[in-house]
C-alpha cells in the first residue's frame, strides 16, 4: 500500500477520479483531495496540467475528467467490484497467438489486454481461463490470436494463478478496512482494495479453494465505500 507520506499528486488525482461517477471533478475538489495528504495546491495544479498534456485528463470549464483510455480502466475497476459471470460448464477459453511478424507495440498491447481480460499465460503465446465471464473479445486479440474452446485433461489452475497469495492479501485488506481511521488512511486502503480486486482471476466456484474471500471482500468494501464517500464529500464541501 502506498504510504501517505509518499503519495503523489498524480496518484491522488487519479484515485479520486477513478472513484467518481462520472469521473469528472472541479479543480477545487481535486485540490481538497490533495489537502488530505498535505499536498500543496500548487503541486496539485501542476500535476493536473501535466496530466492533461500527457492525455490522462481532459479539461473543460474548470473541470477535469478521465481520458477515454482511463475510462476503460475505470470500467474494469467497476467490473471487478461487480463481475458479470455465467454458470460454468467446464469449458476453458484458449487464445493462441498465430499472427506473424508482430510489432513490439502489438505484443505489449496484447499482453495488457489479456491481463485485463483475466486470462493467464500457460506458456509464451498461449493464454487461457475458464469460460465463465461475460464479455466480448476486442480486436487486438482477434487480430493476433486463434480462439479455441477446450477442456484441459488436468486442471491447470495452480499453474496459472497464485490463489493462496491472492486470498491472503484479500483477508489482510478486509481487516484493514475495519481498522482504517481518517480520510487519508481510508483513501489509501480503498485504492489498495480496488487494485487487488483488479487482480482477482474471477474463477468459477468449482476451481476455488474453500472459504474463498472474494465475495466477502467485495461486500465489506461496498459498505466501507458508501460511508467513506459521504465523509469525503463532506470534506470537499467544507
Amino acid at each position: 500500500m502506498e504510504d501517505r507520506n509518499t503519495l503523489t499528486a498524480r496518484s491522488a488525482v487519479l484515485s479520486a477520479l477513478l472513484g467518481s461517477h462520472p469521473p469528472r471533478l472541479p479543480s477545487r475538489a481535486l485540490v481538497r483531495v490533495g489537502e488530505v495528504f498535505g499536498i500543496a495546491e500548487g503541486t496539485v495544479r501542476v500535476a493536473l496540467s501535466r496530466m492533461v498534456a500527457a492525455g490522462d485528463l481532459v479539461q473543460d470549464d474548470g473541470r477535469y475528467e478521465l481520458s477515454e483510455r482511463l475510462r476503460e480502466r475505470q470500467a474494469r475497476q467497476d467490473e471487478s467490484r461487480s463481475p458479470h459471470t455465467r454458470p460454468w460448464d467446464g469449458t476453458w477459453e484458449i487464445a493462441i497467438v498465430t499472427a506473424e511478424r508482430r510489432a513490439p507495440s502489438d505484443r505489449a498491447a496484447l499482453r495488457h489486454t489479456m491481463t485485463a481480460l483475466r486470462l493467464a499465460e500457460l506458456r509464451e503465446g498461449t493464454w487461457l481461463r475458464p469460460a465463465n465471464l461475460i464479455r466480448r473479445w476486442p480486436e487486438v486479440v482477434t487480430a493476433q490470436c486463434t480462439l479455441v474452446d477446450g477442456r484441459p485433461r488436468e486442471d491447470p489452475t495452480a499453474l496459472l494463478w497464485d490463489l493462496d497469495g491472492w486470498a491472503a492479501e484479500a483477508r489482510r485488506l478486509e481487516r484493514a478496512l475495519g481498522q482504517a481511521e481518517g480520510l487519508a488512511e481510508g483513501f489509501l486502503v480503498s485504492a489498495a482494495v480496488l487494485r487487488h480486486l483488479l487482480a482477482d482471476p474471477l474463477l468459477p466456484a468449482e476451481l476455488l479453494p474453500q472459504d474463498w474471500p472474494g465475495a466477502r471482500l467485495r461486500a465489506r468494501y461496498d459498505d466501507f465505500d458508501r460511508d467513506y464517500r459521504r465523509a469525503l464529500q463532506a470534506h470537499l464541501n467544507s
